[in-house]
């Protein structure tokens, strides 16, 4: 059946576009009858107008479905709702206009409202998005050009902060025996000296499932949908590691999170638990953080001198562009990463036990 453009329409369109301000007193409950009708329950809005699929909101939604399911490349369900959004942020202003009539001016205004609010990082990435969402219009053919290239530089740029990590050999020692001295939650405690082991990112720790474990092969497989990279990434289990997932395995196996949430063991710990138990120890933010035990490993596997630059950056899962050379890799490192892991964790052993810190020999073990 064709679509009919009424009146109707039209006037929903030219009004929900305005302001109160630009309308008058006169029309403010006609704005405010058309933002109803458009919707503004959280997420991105999209009305009958918007489904004709030349608006924003219904190009944003399309493109939003379609980086769910994009393969490889797809979004991690928690990147999904994030994008999603922010980009509804988006839908109150220019959702409703068809994305052929959208100047720049008009994306800038939108994102100015969250930059006052000083959610630069947000405004930044909002910026990003709607980029994503004209070009694709562009390769639909549904517009010529993508209105925010005239845009950078127009927003206040976030400053840039690192993740809090202590990386000096010394500190490292203090930092454990701090860990094996928490008096919080178990499963808490069990989380924090585990991490510097395994050195994944905090999101893949939290959310490990017993069924990605086999201890008996000393192995962990993380699937793809956990990933950063959207890749499956295996990591090597040291002796201390096995350890101590068995104990945790007494407390929260034998299915389902590994690391649960207090309240529930349907679901994982949050996202603030380490954090907020190594503030309890008395480390600052900027100190050291879940995501330092990255840092940690990165630095002083790099300064042993022992293990080559690509086996340690498979361990930290850091993508390869290169398809070819990333699968030879995968394959080409296997042990040597095997060795580092159990070398890695004999050297955290020492370092707890507060030995003397030697300098590195810089001899090539693999």
């Amino acid at each position: 059946m064709a679509v009919r453009r009424s009146w109707r329409s039209v006037d929903i369109q030219r009004l929900a576009s305005a302001t109160p301000e630009s309308a008058g007193t006169r029309r403010e409950s006609n704005w405010r009858l058309a933002r109803i009708q458009l919707g503004r329950s959280g997420g991105i809005r999209c009305d009958p107008i918007c489904k004709l699929k030349t608006h924003f909101a219904g190009i944003a939604k399309e493109y939003c479905m379609k980086r769910k399911r994009d393969g490889d490349k797809a979004w991690a369900p928690a990147t999904a709702v994030r994008s999603e959004y922010l980009l509804g942020l988006l839908s109150d202003s220019i959702g409703p206009m068809p994305i052929t009539e959208i100047e720049p001016a008009d994306v800038l205004a939108a994102l100015r409202r969250v930059e006052a609010k000083g959610n630069l990082e947000s405004a930044r990435r909002m910026q990003q998005l709607a980029s994503s969402v004209f070009r694709y219009a562009v390769a639909t053919t549904r517009l010529k050009s993508d209105p925010t290239r005239d845009l950078r530089g127009a927003l206040t740029a976030p400053r840039v902060t690192h993740y809090g990590a202590i990386t000096d050999a010394s500190r490292v020692g203090e930092l454990l025996r701090a860990i094996d001295g928490y008096d919080g939650q178990g499963v808490t405690k069990f989380a924090l000296q585990l991490a510097p082991h395994v050195f994944v990112r905090p999101g893949e720790l939290r959310h490990a499932e017993w069924l990605e474990f086999d201890l008996e092969a000393s192995l962990w497989s993380i699937p793809a949908s956990k990933t950063k990279m959207r890749k499956i990434h295996r990591v090597p289990l040291a002796r201390q590691s096995i350890d101590l997932l068995k104990q945790i395995y007494d407390i929260t196996g034998p299915s389902g999170y590994v690391f649960p949430s207090i309240r529930t063991r349907l679901r994982p710990m949050s996202g603030n638990t380490l954090n907020a138990a190594l503030r309890r120890l008395g480390y600052a933010s900027d100190e050291m953080t879940a995501h330092g035990f990255r840092a940690m490993a990165s630095t002083l596997l790099n300064e042993s001198g022992k293990w080559s630059p690509d086996a340690i950056e498979r361990s930290l899962a850091h993508g390869d562009g290169d398809k070819v050379r990333a699968a030879y890799h995968r394959g080409a490192h296997w042990q040597e990463r095997v060795e580092m892991a159990q070398w890695w964790s004999d050297y955290l052993d020492t370092l707890r036990q507060g030995a003397d810190i030697l300098p590195f020999s810089h001899g090539n073990a693999a």
